[in-house]
């Protein structure tokens, strides 16, 4: 490594204070263009650099030389770097702002320390790869609240989710003590007994030893980053096969929870679990689940009671699915309340029974319409107006969605004090909240 990336990180926080304040005020003009850095340019990396063109996107960087020249060419006048610590490096006192797309082990590797120096963030779901990294952004953002920050959920901008949250809060169903969500999905590891039949499937049952040659343009141990190295191979690269690997993701839990689990976060102001407990095939030592199950509880908060939310991934469903008790969706949300249910997904909600709310009267729309996802970023980042999905919210969200594979590999009931981040009747559950970094990385 060279001096200047291992000094990076510790010279970052030393900058801060000299370069927040006009990174700030250039950005406080909504008329005039934020100076973005974009890293991960591939995928989702892509999709996200499309939404920013309007604004003015100075540096790239990503590993893979073939997503930098596309981006590149999207993007000329932008400044191109393969290691996004160089890139932070050589630009903190030119940009105003960071758009995270990289895998998520190294998220809050670029994350923290465009925090730390004062930039606006937007940052790919799940925001870390852990609890601990987690913890860290959501302090780290909470200590500059003038700082724009969103996690990628964009179905949160959706209409359909905004009526859902209205009619929760508006007691249509009754007090709500139960939350399911399933969705179909099953990308990970089976075992025997797990009769998911999925294509995507991963069979692989030990992490392959062979090297097979790495594709051109690729750098493979950037790549890899604060992961544990391993030979270049296929099942880890390209995407999204990476995220079934627990060094590098969280599987079909924390990709997908980011989504599905934001609904009911949302609707009933969810925060931090008191117990979490978890089923399915044994643990993989090296793989997520297809399928799992992880339930959380809740205590009261305001004017709700105390719930349960229950996570349902592959071949696993809630009971009243299997048993026709409400429409066959493949994937869904289901509130349980005391005078009835909701179900929704992404684009359509039903109250059940519907001959009971034949008649219902909706509540007025009291939820705005969202402006589009990565526009209230870019808004926030010019105005200091909210986003909706704040690290100060999602945050806690991806905490709770770890916590549930946390509970699984742990393969025990777990009660959470979040505050001291421990699990007191389970301490020895405390080592899936985090992990060692290989030499050369560090927060």
């Amino acid at each position: 490594m060279k001096p200047s990336r291992r000094s990076f990180l510790a010279g970052t926080a030393s900058v801060t204070a000299g370069l927040a304040f006009p990174a700030i005020l250039r950005a406080r003009n909504p008329n005039s263009k934020l100076q973005i850095a974009s890293v991960g340019c591939g995928g989702r990396g892509g999709s996200n650099l499309k939404e920013m063109i309007g604004e003015d996107i100075v540096a790239l960087a990503d590993v893979n030389a073939r997503n930098l020249d596309a981006a590149k060419s999207l993007c000329p006048a932008a400044r191109p770097y393969s290691d996004f610590r160089e890139m932070l490096a050589a630009e903190l006192d030119k940009i105003d702002a960071v758009v995270v797309s990289t895998t998520e082990h190294t998220h809050a590797f670029v994350t923290l320390p465009a925090l730390r120096a004062g930039k606006h963030v937007y940052s790919e779901k799940p925001l870390t790869r852990d609890v601990n990294e987690c913890r860290r952004i959501i302090e780290a953002a909470a200590a500059k609240p003038h700082l724009a920050t969103q996690m990628g959920t964009q179905i949160h901008a959706g209409e359909n989710y905004r009526r859902v949250v209205e009619l929760i809060r508006a007691n249509a169903i009754g007090p709500v003590k139960e939350v399911h969500v399933w969705v179909s999905r099953a990308w990970g590891w089976q075992s025997a007994s797990d009769a998911v039949a999925n294509k995507d499937i991963v069979q692989v049952s030990e992490r392959p030893a062979a090297s097979e040659p790495v594709p051109e343009g690729l750098n493979w141990d950037l790549w890899i980053g604060p992961a544990p190295f391993r030979p270049f191979h296929p099942v880890y690269f390209p995407g999204p096969k990476w995220y079934r690997w627990w060094d590098f993701g969280n599987g079909t839990m924390s990709d997908l929870g980011s989504h599905w689990n934001d609904l009911p976060w949302w609707a009933l102001d969810l925060d931090a679990p008191l117990t979490i407990e978890a089923g399915g095939p044994p643990p993989h030592p090296e793989i997520a689940p297809a399928s799992m199950w992880a339930r959380y509880t809740y205590g009261p908060k305001a004017s709700r009671p105390g719930l349960t939310l229950t996570w349902y991934q592959g071949a696993e469903k809630p009971e009243i699915l299997k048993n026709g008790g409400i429409p066959p969706w493949n994937n869904g949300v289901l509130f349980i309340g005391s005078e009835g249910m909701l179900l929704a997904d992404y684009g359509r909600h039903l109250l059940l029974p519907e001959a009971k709310f034949a008649n219902f009267t909706r509540p007025p729309q009291s939820i705005p319409p969202s402006i589009g996802h990565h526009q209230e970023w870019i808004q926030a980042c010019k105005t200091g107006s909210p986003t909706t999905c704040p690290f100060s919210y999602s945050g806690p969200l991806t905490e709770a969605n770890h916590l549930g594979n946390v509970a699984y590999r742990a393969g025990k009931k777990l009660e959470w004090d979040s505050a001291r981040m421990t699990f007191p009747n389970a301490p020895d559950a405390d080592k899936f909240l985090s992990r060692t970094y290989r030499d050369g990385w560090t927060l």
